[in-house]
């Protein structure tokens, strides 16, 4: 109560209010006041409301203000919900019901100046249903509604520009500044054009600067394109490039694999594949939707003050304590009932187990992804600087051994076709010698027939020895391949009866080694079985001892909260009890608070201080005195001290003399 009082005292004492008021002074305002503080801060919020409230009658005030904080959408607090106490408190006066409507405006004034603007505008008139029939009405009516919608609009519009940083000071002296460059320009043109006219052939020449500035147009407008062709055709040869590595790297991997295991990874792809977009995906869609969805509701929502976002986080805590107790209740029922629970919890941790691993793949695809496009955004950077494509160092590996074979093999078949070329040289120096001497023997064969007239007999002895020669060939080679044929089938069957004897122990051995995999890979599924079994009752009993933990934790805080709680309510208590004995008109009464105890006791401590500031005084008076005094008490002591000394000295020698004390005197007789 004391911090709602000092903060409204300090929103009147500024601006535009300037009430120069304290706690004191204004806790003293009489009713017809207080409705008139009341008054100049509606006021405020709406200029309407500067009215005297001495010149109206307080029903006609409170319907007014009553009516204003309804548009502003007050809410009464406490137990003054009730609409006739709540007028017959504004009537009156009554502090408990101005005070909290003075802090809720004060604490917002900004915004319920605009929402009380907008409700003079968007508030409709209540037009009873028997006077809508009338066409004139009716049309009014409606067009009244598309005004008020066409308001709407408007007033959306101009959020808008005031939100988006433009200020018509700026755009003014824009405007200015355009205008004045194009005063210079029009100068400028008509100084040209009386300096072109005084030209011969001006037209002529303008006609031609006309098509020239639209050359250049068109120039620049093709090296747009011409750029704009070249980053495609950039950007289609990263393309190429990107799908020509992921071609290679498939190359490389359907070469080193085999059909099984491109089958097995397939079918993989596909079961997770076909998860995504069964399970997982249409999980996380419906998800999304529901998001905007209520997104979309939030943003339609008219905009919420304190008073009803309170509201809001009020009921979300009794519907999370409510939430709350449901779930102890649930825990406290048996699980054990339920035989199938175990099954369930079971489901549940290994559709949990596989969302994550989807969800670990998903990342890793897409981290694989990322770095293959960096990798081949590097790659294709370094080529188009001029460099050679960067390869791996698997691939580099291979490069070279591959380099390696082919270098060796290179030297081989290089000192072949040396020599090759050598002995060619001299199978055709051979093949040219030999012709010569067939050619001159051919000559003296023929001239030889001629004279003995038979001529042609050697070629045509020739032809016969070579279709001869080719007949016995032919025949030699029909003989040879059916030798090889029948070489080759017993070669087969010889080989073939070597291999299923080598075979045959090592099919006996593998006989009982198939049989003892069998069995063991029963017994691995028995021992797999049991320990997932296991394995699943342990992470259930861990869930719920978990659960437990949870619940325990949540008792335990809201215990502390619960002692947080009562103690502040009991300073609350104490603060409100104070208040009430404070504002109390009995004196008896107010005499038993805290504040008058304080006084009373600040009273007597002033009192207290004054009387010891009054010593004090005295004190400095008669130090000097008082000092003086000491130093002579001193003295006497001193004298005493040393009397006493002389007494006891004579007392001393009394066999040598006696003293004699006479009327202050001292006398020694010997």
């Amino acid at each position: 109560m004391s911090e709602q009082l000092k903060f409204i005292v300090e929103q009147l004492n500024r601006e535009p209010f300037k009430k120069n008021f304290n706690l004191i002074t204004f806790d003293s305002l009489e009713p017809i006041q207080l409705l008139q503080t009341l008054n100049d801060v509606l006021a405020e919020i709406d200029s309407k409301q500067a009215i005297d409230i001495r010149e109206e009658m307080p029903d006609q005030t409170a319907k007014r203000m009553f009516t204003l904080l309804g548009l502003l959408k007050y809410k009464p607090s406490g137990g003054l919900t009730d609409a006739s106490s709540f007028r017959q408190g504004l009537v009156t006066g009554s502090k408990p019901v101005i005070h909290p409507i003075l802090h809720w405006l004060l604490q917002r004034v900004p915004e319920l100046k605009k929402r009380a603007y907008l409700a003079r505008f968007l508030v409709k008139l209540d037009v009873p249903g028997e006077f809508l029939t009338d066409d004139v009405i009716s049309d009014t009516y409606h067009q009244y509604e598309e005004l008020v919608e066409g308001f709407k609009t408007y007033h959306k519009e101009c959020e808008q520009l005031r939100n988006s940083g433009f200020s018509t000071a700026e755009i003014r002296r824009d405007i200015a500044a355009m205008e004045e460059e194009k005063d210079q320009l029009i100068k400028r043109v008509e100084r040209l054009r009386k300096r072109v006219e005084s030209v011969s052939n001006h037209q002529r020449m303008l006609e031609l600067a006309r098509q020239l500035r639209v050359e250049k147009e068109r120039e620049e407008s093709l090296a747009h394109q011409k750029q704009e062709q070249k980053n495609q055709l950039f950007q289609a040869e990263q393309r190429l490039q990107r799908c020509q590595i992921q071609l290679k790297d498939l190359r490389q991997a359907a070469a080193d694999a085999k059909p099984e295991s491109l089958v097995k990874r397939l079918e993989e792809e596909i079961k997770f594949n076909s998860y995504m977009v069964s399970d997982k995906l249409p999980k996380e869609l419906e998800r999304m939707r529901r998001k905007v969805r209520y997104l979309q509701k939030v943003a339609s929502e008219p905009a919420m003050g304190h008073a009803e976002l309170a509201e809001l986080e009020e009921k979300i805590k009794q519907l999370s304590q409510a939430n709350q107790e449901m779930e102890k209740k649930m825990t406290r029922t048996d699980p054990m009932d339920d035989n199938l629970t175990l099954y369930r919890q079971q489901a549940s941790i290994i559709a949990r187990k596989k969302e994550a691993k989807a969800e670990e793949v998903q990342e890793s695809r897409e981290e694989l992804a990322a770095v293959s496009r960096e990798v081949s955004s590097k790659s294709s950077q370094a080529r188009g600087q001029g460099g050679v494509e960067i390869i791996r160092t698997d691939e580099f590996k291979r490069y070279v051994s591959k380099m390696r074979g082919k270098n060796i093999t290179y030297k081989k078949k290089r000192q072949e076709i040396a020599e090759l070329k050598s002995e060619f040289g001299i199978l055709q120096r051979t093949e040219e010698i030999l012709r010569q001497r067939h050619t001159a023997e051919q000559q003296q064969l023929q001239s030889l027939e001629a004279q003995k007239g038979i001529s042609g007999f050697s070629e045509t002895q020739e032809e016969l020895e070579r279709v001869s020669a080719i007949k016995s060939e032919l025949d030699e080679l029909k003989g040879r391949t059916l030798d090889d044929m029948s070489e080759m089938v017993k070669k087969l069957n010889s080989a073939i009866a070597d291999k299923k004897t080598a075979l045959s122990p090592l099919i006996k051995e593998l006989r009982p080694l198939r049989q003892q995999c069998q069995e063991l890979a029963q017994e691995y599924e028995e021992k797999k079985a049991q320990y997932d079994t296991c394995a699943a009752g342990l992470e259930s009993n861990r869930s719920k001892l978990e659960q437990e933990v949870r619940v325990l934790r949540e008792e335990t805080a809201q215990e502390e909260n619960r002692y947080h709680y009562i103690n502040s309510m009991k300073e609350v208590r104490r603060a409100a009890d104070e208040m009430k004995v404070y504002v109390s008109s009995d004196p008896q009464t107010r005499k038993k608070s805290i504040r008058e105890q304080y006084m009373k006791n600040i009273a007597e401590q002033e009192s207290l201080g004054k009387k010891l500031r009054e010593q004090q005084k005295q004190v400095k008076e008669s130090h000097g005195p008082n000092m003086r005094q000491v130093r002579m008490w001193k003295d006497l002591e001193q004298l005493l001290e040393c009397k006493k000394q002389c007494y006891l000295r004579a007392q001393s020698q009394a066999s040598i003399g006696q003293v004699i004390q006479d009327s202050g005197e001292d006398r020694l007789v010997l």
